[in-house]
């Protein structure tokens, strides 16, 4: 399986085919490491898997790992294969990339993420930064630690007179689902008015509002995903926004989730 070979410290019983162990402890003068079963638990902690998962994770290629790492590309790519087995310091080169310990490449495999959000559970918030607020939010993924991606249900409030809605931008886009009522959604200063099933998706770097455009409270499912954007041209001449990268930006939150951090 693997074409290089791992240091294997001479007390780690779980690698051990064989040992004079006793109740206190091995037996180091007797003690003897089976190659092949040294390989089988490297495999099944499948350390390549989880190094190409954290660059991925990254959005970075094996070349730019490689330049921070001083290992070949080469070497990175056998290395995610399970091909080579790496050194320790060759995996602590990589972990410190990450900010990752040693420990994170031999722990048991983490558990799917699956997270059920309860209704009884939502903590409904106001409108940041509002003492008169339009509308109020729950956080639908307030249970997932580092989420790419940011769920709420919000209800709009019907407009109170002389009121003026509070318009607000960040990176990123947004989408949004209208489940009930009627909402204008102020994109620039070009007002959109929508109703029950209309869904719209728009480049969140524009300053944008939310007005209740009815009689009753509109509801609506909003997820906001956090990618800086990057103006390209359409072919008809156009200039649009579409992600840069692909990398989470987590620095600059949009406005109602440093509100939910609070509660999360």
């Amino acid at each position: 399986m693997a074409t290089s070979a791992m240091a294997v410290s001479a007390n780690a019983p779980s690698l051990t085919a064989s040992h004079g162990a006793k109740d206190n402890g091995p037996d180091t003068e007797n003690l003897q490491v089976d190659g092949g079963a040294a390989e089988s638990f490297i495999a099944e902690k499948r350390i390549g898997e989880r190094i190409k998962h954290l660059r991925l994770k990254k959005s970075m290629g094996l070349v730019e790992l490689g330049r921070h790492t001083g290992l070949s590309a080469s070497f990175l790519s056998q290395l995610e294969t399970g091909r080579v087995v790496p050194t320790l310091r060759n995996l602590a080169r990589v972990a410190m990339v990450f900010s990752k310990d040693l420990s994170y490449f031999f722990e048991s495999e983490p558990q799917t993420l699956f997270r059920v959000h309860r209704r009884k559970e939502r903590v409904r918030m106001p409108q940041t930064g509002a003492d008169d607020p339009a509308y109020f939010f729950e956080s639908l993924g307030y249970l997932v630690p580092d989420r790419q991606l940011d769920p709420y249900f919000a209800e709009f409030l019907p407009m109170k007179p002389g009121s003026t809605p509070r318009a607000h931008q960040h990176e990123g886009c947004e989408f949004l689902y209208l489940v009930s009522g009627v909402l204008e959604v102020r994109h620039g200063e070009t007002p959109h008015r929508i109703e029950a099933g209309d869904a719209i998706y728009f480049d969140a770097n524009t300053r944008h509002s939310y007005v209740c455009a009815g009689s009753v409270p509109a509801q609506a499912v909003i997820v906001s995903l956090q990618h800086p954007l990057t103006a390209h041209s359409t072919g008809n001449g156009v200039r649009s926004a579409a992600p840069a990268s692909g990398r989470i930006r987590t620095t600059e939150p949009l406005t109602i989730q440093r509100k939910v951090a609070r509660t999360g």
